[in-house]
């Protein structure tokens, strides 16, 4: 709930045989004023954010809710702002409001509201267009000055009601300040014609039930009141700008804050291109060991021809192969102290730990970009990277897919290479220099030549000869590698964040930590081109 002071206010009582009323009238809010509330958000109220009818707004001293005082009895929306009438329960706590308000030892109210319709400008303030009004207190302190003030202070042990007066103008002289909680006083009323200077006061606000007997009368005595509240808050912006000429942020260092832009500028990819290419697998159930079986083909059995009648059936004995995989543990750790934990906006802690998480990331890939190097089979074939002439890139790519083929019946189906070679392959052009892989998107470029499609601005889009391209800076460079994807095996456990107090050095120390494991099923499924 944001919490937004207003202003100071004056006082009067009833006037003549009437019995005085315990009530409180003023500006709850000015529109379009920017203030600080109780969070050091900065925030501007809309004309009509505020609401005139449903549940009325509760009076508590200094936004104690124990500490109830009254209720909010009138709301009148008007141009310059939210203006209200509070009745003063019949309490001790009650009373001893009005008899503060009554000396100025409070002097000023405050808003309780819950927005539910806001935006934030280019310097990051809060534009409130609609809330919910909760309550309104009576406070020592300000945030709007005399921008919003309670204007009318009725003291009295009576809580009769009686309606707004329309007097003839009251000189300064027949206004009195209430010295007790039940002396006689006179109530200093704005009559409709003309708004008169209350004592030091240039202009003077009419109370909501005065503003709302000029708009029932209407014609001229309305124009007067709604000039007068307008003029009155003219002249209250108008002093704030004088003032402010006269002292600059030099004169005020000590007050100006320094605003932190969040999140932490990204300067870092966290991706992983190897491991979403292929698949990140879950490790073998009941996976509390350090290692595991992956069981493969080293002899199938055979089928063959018979040769005759009751001759012997092909028969060859098959061998399945117990490849034992290992799980590699990935950590990393920090140590915060609390005072870094604590004092930092935007903290540090959730920033840190997010980047602890990447970093995670990107070396879990790196395991996986080096076990495809390792476990790929040499394909003979070379690429001799030559301007204007692609002939050794496509029989190099062939000469791959067609071992893969031979081997194992399977095809290609991705390419992994270093940024480098990724580079080199979308500049590829034909004799005619068109380029060999032509972006064909949805802006309507038709490709020229036939054998995939390149985009610049994702790597993994790009499909040379139909295959599906992944560039990874964690590949050496010249690598390039023309696998079936299947065959490369990325397992993962992640355990994810452990943390531990340090109490003799005010510290806490963050881990993040899981197991990973790889294995290449078939080598004649994973071939490498040398690239020259």
């Amino acid at each position: 709930m944001l919490k937004l002071i207003a202003g100071e206010f004056t006082v009067d009582a009833a006037a003549g045989d009437e019995a005085p009323r315990r009530t409180i009238s003023g500006v709850a809010v000015p529109y379009n004023t920017f203030a600080v509330v109780n969070d050091n958000t900065e925030v501007m109220f809309m004309p009509g954010s505020l609401p005139v009818d449903g549940k009325a707004p509760r009076l508590f001293m200094y936004h104690d809710a124990s500490q109830p005082v009254g209720v909010v009895t009138e709301r009148v929306d008007t141009e310059q702002g939210m203006m209200f009438t509070a009745r003063i329960s019949a309490t001790q706590l009650g009373n001893d409001a009005l008899v503060m308000a009554a000396d100025g030892t409070i002097d000023q109210v405050s808003v309780g509201v819950n927005p539910t319709k806001f935006s934030y400008d280019e310097q990051d303030r809060m534009i409130i267009e609609a809330a919910e009004w909760l309550e309104l207190s009576l406070v020592p302190i300000g945030a709007f000055g005399d921008s919003a003030q309670i204007t009318k202070v009725a003291a009295s042990i009576h809580q009769n009601p009686t309606p707004v007066s329309h007097t003839e103008q009251v000189t300064e002289q027949e206004t009195q300040t209430m010295t007790t909680e039940t002396s006689p006083v006179v109530e200093a009323t704005i009559p409709t014609p003309a708004l008169p200077a209350q004592p030091k006061r240039q202009f003077d606000l009419p109370t909501p039930g005065e503003y709302l007997a000029a708009m029932h009368i209407g014609g001229e005595t309305f124009r007067n009141v709604a000039a007068a509240a307008s003029d009155y808050m003219k002249s209250k912006q108008t002093a704030l700008q004088a003032a402010a000429g006269d002292v600059t942020t030099t004169d005020t260092a000590g007050l100006l804050p320094v605003p932190v832009l969040a999140p932490v500028f990204a300067d870092l990819n966290y991706t992983r291109p190897v491991v979403a290419a292929i698949g990140a697998r879950a490790m073998p159930d009941g996976g509390n060991q350090k290692t595991f079986i992956r069981p493969t083909w080293t002899t199938h059995p055979s089928v063959g021809t018979q040769s005759s009648e009751l001759s012997g059936a092909s028969a060859t004995t098959p061998v399945i192969a117990s490849n034992v995989v290992s799980k590699t543990t990935l950590a990393g750790q920090v140590t915060l102290s609390v005072q870094d934990i604590d004092f930092t906006s935007p903290g540090a802690m959730q920033i840190i730990l997010q980047d602890l998480v990447g970093q995670y990331m990107l070396k879990s890939d790196d395991i996986a970009a080096d076990a495809i190097v390792a476990g790929a089979q040499a394909s003979g074939a070379t690429w001799t990277v030559t301007a204007n002439d692609p002939s050794t890139l496509i029989s190099a790519i062939y000469t791959s897919a067609y071992n893969i083929l031979l081997d194992t019946n399977f095809l290609p189906d991705h390419v992994f290479v270093a940024p480098g070679v990724w580079q080199a392959l979308g500049a590829q052009l034909d004799a005619d220099k068109r380029p060999v892989f032509p972006y064909v998107g949805a802006s309507g470029l038709m490709g020229v030549n036939g054998m995939g499609a390149a985009n610049i601005t994702v790597a993994n889009t790009f499909n040379p000869f139909g295959l599906n391209l992944v560039a990874d800076r964690n590949f050496a460079a010249g690598t390039m590698i023309v696998a079936r994807g299947a065959a490369c095996e990325f397992y993962e456990q992640v355990r994810g964040v452990m943390s531990v107090e340090v109490p003799g050095t005010l510290g806490r120390t963050f881990s993040y930590y899981g197991y990973v494991a790889t294995f290449i099923a078939d080598a004649d499924q994973v071939q490498s081109i040398i690239v020259s």
